[in-house]
């Protein structure tokens, strides 16, 4: 008989998150695959879990997938978790599930604590419809790129986010969608969970008056209510807004033209004079 794999969702940072079924899976696994086996062994050691952890993170996870396919092929009954979380989310796992359904082994999900949907409840922005886009990219010009693409959309947008990037990132947000309704959550769960609601501008303007900005980040925007003009500018102001944030001209006027359906050739024209 084949076994099973399992992807558990474990706490985002209160362990009194993790749900009864998780720990049952927990203990009754043959191993345990962990982003980080600190991490986790943490929370085991917590509520007093003994199994084999091992690790499988990016740099390892093709190799590993294969491995643990062999175990379940074999009997084994493997429980995969990210550091917080459910496993997949802007974590590692995505390659061990194809392969465990390529060789036709049961995937069972056992839901639990979610980042984006914590914040998403709580935020007061619309619920019916949203966009998850995982982590923003580092680099400001492709940060900048991904919020053009998504900023004509039609409902909440998610994105997590950096400490330390938080307020550049809210400036790239203030320059191309306007002052749209913001939420940023922090330190979902945790003692010092906290809740910044308003305007682009206002949110950047109190994090940038902290000394630092600490813990896990998430950003939620709100929806556009006319996409043709979802960043209440000019298009050739959002040009130059976008270069007074360091993006190339060119790469703002494409930028640009492709949100507003606009010809570069007019836009660059409009922008020079």
């Amino acid at each position: 008989m084949t076994g099973n794999l399992y992807l558990v969702s474990t706490p985002i940072g209160n362990l009194e998150d993790i749900t009864l079924r998780a720990l049952r899976v927990l203990r009754e696994a043959d191993v345990i695959a962990c982003e980080d086996t600190r991490q986790t062994r943490k929370l085991l050691d917590h509520f007093g879990i003994s199994k084999r952890a091992i690790s499988y993170h990016e740099h390892n996870e093709l190799t590993r997938a294969a491995e643990l396919v062999q175990q379940m092929q074999a009997g084994a009954n493997v429980a995969l978790v990210s550091d917080a979380g459910t496993p997949l989310v802007s974590d590692p796992g995505y390659r061990v599930v194809r392969a465990a359904i390529d060789a036709g082994l049961s995937v069972v999900s056992i839901p639990g604590a979610s980042a984006l949907l914590t914040a998403l409840a709580a935020s007061g922005l619309p619920t019916d419809s949203f966009r998850f886009c995982g982590f923003l990219p580092p680099r400001n010009s492709q940060r900048q790129k991904l919020l053009a693409e998504v900023r004509g959309e039609s409902c909440t947008l998610i994105f997590y986010e950096a400490p330390h990037r938080i307020v550049e990132s809210l400036r790239d947000i203030e320059a191309l969608f306007g002052d749209r309704p913001v939420v940023v959550a922090r330190e979902l769960t945790k003692m010092h969970e906290e809740f910044l609601r308003g305007t682009t501008r206002s949110i950047r303007e109190r994090l940038e008056a902290r000394p630092s900005v600490k813990g896990e980040i998430t950003i939620l925007i709100g929806k556009a209510e006319n996409p043709a003009v979802a960043s209440g500018l000019d298009p050739a102001d959002e040009v130059r807004a976008l270069e007074a944030n360091g993006l190339p001209r060119m790469d703002a006027v494409k930028q640009v033209a492709k949100a507003r359906g606009i010809p570069k050739r007019e836009l660059y024209r409009r922008v020079i004079e």
